[in-house]
């Protein structure tokens, strides 16, 4: 009898340890090292093109040809889940994110072909951005990623936007042009809804 219960004992032990091994491989997030991600390699790059431009103009320029390599940093991103995503509400988003950035670096780049600096370096500014620049690089460095192209793509465009959005505020408060501040509230307004719906797709998504 004693044997018995021993024997059914260590049963139910073996039972109880083989279901927490299932329970752990099926709910289990699954992660992927960030230097091996793609859309974390596109937001890298983006980053390291900015890092390098020099900031020694008038905000309403320097934000604007920053702004175009931001730009391209999400098209670049917006591609990569075009191409590779598996989910037609995030491809949705992407085409529409990129339609908008593309639009909007052409008119960057008419700005920056005719607009006259007149004002010296606005160091508030330039402190405000390079500040916004690390915090984008926190966040991004911070978050999971785990490989699947929706995920890391909805994952990344929320930090990604929202720097864009703070320096959109800084423009505005220490630029001087009209053009730039219209379309630095345009930024502001448009990129909020984005973050919304990258926001909800991901509570609809969860894989924790």
């Amino acid at each position: 009898m004693k044997n018995f219960f021993i024997i059914r004992s260590w049963a139910m032990l073996l039972t109880a340890s083989l279901f927490l091994a299932s329970c752990e491989q099926e709910e289990g997030l699954e992660t992927q090292p960030h230097d091996q991600n793609k859309m974390m390699t596109i937001m890298h790059q983006m980053m390291t093109q900015m890092e390098a431009m020099p900031m020694n103009s008038e905000p309403d320029i320097d934000f604007a040809k920053m702004m175009v390599m931001h730009h391209q940093g999400a098209i670049n991103m917006a591609q990569e889940e075009i191409a590779n995503g598996k989910d037609a509400e995030m491809i949705a988003i992407a085409q529409k994110i990129k339609s908008e950035q593309e639009k909007e670096i052409q008119e960057f780049n008419t700005f920056l072909a005719s607009y006259q600096a007149d004002q010296p370096m606005n160091m508030e500014f330039h402190m405000e951005v390079m500040e916004s620049m690390e915090k984008m690089g926190r966040e991004s460095d911070l978050r999971v990623i785990t490989g699947d192209t929706d995920q890391d793509f909805a994952q990344l465009m929320i930090p990604h936007h929202q720097a864009a959005m703070e320096n959109a505020k800084s423009v505005i408060e220490h630029g001087n042009s009209p053009v730039i501040k219209t379309m630095a509230q345009k930024i502001i307004d448009s990129q909020m809804m984005d973050i919304k719906e990258l926001q909800e797709w991901l509570l609809e998504h969860k894989e924790y």
